[in-house]
């Protein structure tokens, strides 16, 4: 049975379960299997030696997560090839689609834990009583490395962006010098 830690994180200032660990700087990241918009499994190895910047949100949906996902889409613009940014919601994937259609967001990827929480309960961001995603940020490094975490403690605020990004940034100059 995975790990429960209740009261790690609010949702509109109640408390809420987190299913699976608390990951940390330093900790290998799990692998997940999640599904694109068109269906297709999607694991953390298929972004092996890239930079990954991976945000989960409870719903693309609601307005803190559309700002959230628009936002990181115009930064990972900027960003290259060597680095993969990706949005997990447990939104279905056809609900996904639709999103980015109609907000014209193309620069990130975004994958549905919908099926059965793999990222969640690996992660430690699945909201037991709401079956969601809390906010979320991990950076990782091409050797599959976490190197930046944040759980945001109410899941109804904003991450904290630009210390994320910052991280980003050194691990892809590190990157980019030890070529």
């Amino acid at each position: 049975m995975a790990h429960e830690r209740t009261g790690a994180v609010t949702l509109g200032g109640s408390p809420v379960t987190l299913i699976g660990p608390e990951l940390r700087v330093g900790d290998k990241a799990p692998d997940f299997a999640l599904l694109t918009n068109d269906r297709r499994k999607a694991h953390l190895t298929d972004y092996k030696n890239k930079t990954c910047i991976i945000t989960t949100i409870p719903s693309l949906d609601t307005g803190v997560c559309d700002l959230q996902t628009r936002l990181l889409n115009e930064e990972a613009s900027k960003m290259g090839d060597d680095v993969a940014v990706l949005a997990i919601s447990a939104d279905l994937p056809f609900a996904q689609a639709r999103w980015c259609k109609e907000s014209n967001v193309e620069a990130i990827t975004i994958l549905s834990d919908h099926f059965d929480l793999s990222f969640g309960t690996a992660y430690g961001t699945y909201m037991k009583e709401k079956r969601l995603e809390c906010r979320a940020v991990f950076v990782i490094n091409q050797e599959g490395t976490i190197k930046y975490v944040e759980y945001v403690p109410e899941v109804t605020d904003h991450a904290d962006y630009e210390s994320a990004l910052q991280v980003a940034k050194e691990v892809i100059n590190k990157a980019g010098a030890a070529k």
